[in-house]
C-alpha cells in the first residue's frame, strides 16, 4: 500500500508536528512514574524478591530494547496512533490487530482507573498529615479526573509541559535523595553492588521470578512513543529517539535508586526493613536520614504529583486508541472527531473523564477501598494486559518483516524482535504464575481478573472474523487510516510531511 500527501487537515487527523523528542519521553516517563516506582515497588521488590531488585531492572529494560529495536524499525512503515493494533494488524492479520486494540483499550482505562484511584488515597493521607485538610478520597479523584480532564481536552503541547514540570521534580529529588544517601553510606558501596548485580540473585534464587513482575510493570507506558507519531516533529528520527531514550533512562535511573536504597541502609538492612511494618516508607526514611525531615515532606507532596503525571500520561494515551477504534469504526465514529481548534481527540478524551468520574464516584460510595482494592484489582488486570499486547506486538514485527526486510538488517528485523519476544511473553507467563502478589487476591477473583485479558483478544478476533464474513466491504476498510510506506518510499520516510490522507 502506499501513500500520498496533502496540505488539507482531514476532520479526523491529529494536529502534527507538535511533539519533538523531549515532549514524546516526558509523556512516556511521565506514565511510567518513577517517583512512584521508587516509593512503591522498590520495597515490594527486596520485600518479595530479594536484593536482586536493582539487577532486575536493568534486565528488564534489556528485554524491552530488543523490542524496541524491531519496534521502531516498523514505526517507519506502520504509523498510526493505535500504535498496537496498526502493528498487529500489519503484522498478524486485522483479527489479531482487533483483538489487540481492545486489550490495550481495556489495559489502559484499568491503569489509569487504578492511578485515579491511587492519587486520591495518597492526596487525603498527605494533606490531612501535613495540613490537616481532611476530605475523602473520593474527592481527591474526583478534582483529578477533572483537571486532567481539562488538560486532556486542550492541545497536546500543553500536557506536554504540565508533565515537564512534574517529572523533573521528581526526578530532582529522588537523584538528590539517592546520592546523599551514597555520600552517607559509603561503606556499604562494595557490598551493595556486588548484592545487587550478582545474576545468582537476580534470576536463580527463589522469589526472584517475582521481581520481573514489578520490574516490567515499572516500564508501563513505554511504547507510547508510537501512539504520539501522528503528532510529532519527522516521525521516522523522533519516535526512535524517544523510544531508546525513555526505556535507557527508566532502566538505568530505576537500577541506580533501588541501589541506592541497597546503599542507604546496606544489604542486609535494606531487607530486614523491607521485612518490617515500615516497608512503605523505605524511600522516606532514606531521605530523612540523610537530608532531614524536609526531604521526607517533598517527597510525600511530590509522590502525589507523581501519580497525577502517570494518569494525564495514560490518560492521553488511552483518549488516542479510543479515538483511533473510533477512526477504525470498530468504537463508534464519534470518538474519531478532534477539536476544530485544539486539534485534539477531545469526543474521546470527554467519554474517558465521564467513565473515570463514575468509576471514582461509585468506588467512594461503595466504601471500595482505593489503596488495597480498586487501585490493586485494576493494576493486575492492567499490567498483564499491556504486557500481553506487547507481547503480540513484538511477534508483529517479526510477521511484519518476513517476506521483506525493507532494507534493514537480519538483527534489527529478525534477531532482536524475536528475542524482545521470547522475553516478553515470558514475563507475561511470570506475571500470570504470579498474579496473586500483584492483585492481593486469590480464587475466583483473580481468575476472573486474569481471564479479562484471553476473553476480550478472543472475542477481538472472533469480532474481527465475523466482520470479515458478514462486513466485507467495512472489514477491507480497516487500517484505511493506517500509513504504511511502501518499500520505494523508504527513501523519503525521513523527510517532514504534512498529514497523510487514508491509505486506498
Amino acid at each position: 500500500m502506499q501513500s500520498t500527501t496533502t496540505e488539507a487537515k482531514a476532520p479526523d487527523s491529529l494536529a502534527p508536528g507538535r511533539l519533538g523528542t523531549v515532549d514524546i519521553v516526558f509523556f512516556v516517563v511521565s506514565a511510567a512514574a518513577p517517583l512512584t516506582v521508587a516509593a512503591s515497588a522498590a520495597p515490594l521488590s527486596f520485600f518479595l524478591g530479594g536484593i536482586g531488585a536493582p539487577g532486575a531492572m536493568l534486565a528488564s529494560g534489556a528485554v524491552l530494547i530488543l523490542f524496541a529495536i524491531g519496534f521502531t524499525a516498523m514505526s517507519r512503515f506502520v504509523r498510526n496512533t493505535g500504535a498496537f493494533y496498526a502493528y498487529a494488524a500489519a503484522g498478524l492479520g486485522k483479527p489479531v490487530g482487533i483483538g489487540v486494540a481492545f486489550v490495550t483499550v481495556m489495559a489502559y482505562a484499568f491503569l489509569l482507573i487504578g492511578f485515579y484511584a491511587l492519587l486520591g488515597f495518597f492526596a487525603d493521607l498527605t494533606f490531612g498529615n501535613l495540613f490537616g485538610i481532611h476530605l475523602h478520597w473520593g474527592v481527591w479523584s474526583a478534582l483529578s479526573v477533572l483537571l486532567i480532564g481539562l488538560l486532556g481536552y486542550r492541545r497536546i503541547d500543553v500536557g506536554a509541559k504540565v508533565l515537564a514540570v512534574l517529572l523533573t521534580a521528581e526526578v530532582l529529588i529522588l537523584l538528590i535523595v539517592s546520592i546523599a544517601a551514597i555520600v552517607e553510606n559509603g561503606a556499604h558501596i562494595a557490598e551493595a553492588t556486588a548484592a545487587s548485580f550478582n545474576p545468582v540473585n537476580i534470576f536463580f534464587v527463589p522469589g526472584a521470578s517475582v521481581l520481573f513482575v514489578f520490574g516490567f510493570g515499572a516500564f508501563l507506558g513505554f511504547e507510547g512513543t508510537v501512539i504520539y507519531a501522528e503528532e510529532a516533529k519527522q516521525a521516522d528520527r523522533t519516535v526512535p529517539r524517544a523510544t531508546y531514550l525513555a526505556i535507557a533512562f527508566l532502566a538505568v535511573f530505576y537500577a541506580f535508586t533501588f541501589w541506592a536504597l541497597t546503599v542507604a541502609f546496606g544489604a542486609d538492612g535494606v531487607l530486614a526493613l523491607a521485612n518490617s511494618d515500615k516497608l512503605e516508607e523505605m524511600m522516606f526514611i532514606a531521605g530523612e536520614q540523610s537530608l532531614g525531615a524536609w526531604a521526607g515532606v517533598v517527597l510525600q507532596i511530590l509522590v502525589i504529583t507523581s501519580f497525577f503525571a502517570c494518569a494525564l500520561a495514560f490518560h492521553n494515551a488511552c483518549a488516542r486508541y479510543v479515538f483511533s477504534l473510533g477512526r477504525e469504526r470498530l468504537l463508534p465514529t464519534v470518538f474519531s472527531r478532534t477539536h476544530h481548534r485544539m486539534r485534539s481527540p477531545h469526543v474521546a478524551s470527554l467519554a474517558l473523564t465521564g467513565v473515570s468520574l463514575v468509576v471514582m464516584i461509585a468506588g467512594a460510595l461503595s466504601g471500595t477501598d482505593p489503596y488495597l482494592g480498586l487501585s490493586l484489582w485494576t493494576y493486575a488486570a492492567g499490567v498483564a494486559g499491556l504486557v500481553f499486547a506487547q507481547g503480540v506486538a513484538a511477534v508483529s514485527v517479526i510477521g511484519f518483516f518476513r517476506k521483506d526486510r525493507r532494507g534493514h538488517g537480519v538483527w534489527r528485523v529478525v534477531v532482536a524482535p524475536v528475542l524482545g519476544a521470547l522475553g516478553l511473553i515470558a514475563a507475561f507467563a511470570i506475571i500470570v504464575s504470579h498474579f496473586d502478589i500483584v492483585s492481593g487476591m486469590t480464587g475466583p477473583v483473580n481468575l476472573l481478573l486474569i481471564g479479562v485479558v484471553p476473553l476480550v483478544f478472543v472475542g477481538g478476533v472472533i469480532a474481527g472474523l465475523v466482520m470479515q464474513r458478514r462486513s466485507p466491504e467495512r472489514y477491507a476498510a480497516l487500517n484505511a487510516t493506517v500509513v504504511v510506506s511502501a518499500p520505494q518510499e523508504r527513501a523519503a520516510a525521513s523527510a517532514p510531511v504534512a498529514a497523510e490522507e487514508p491509505v486506498a
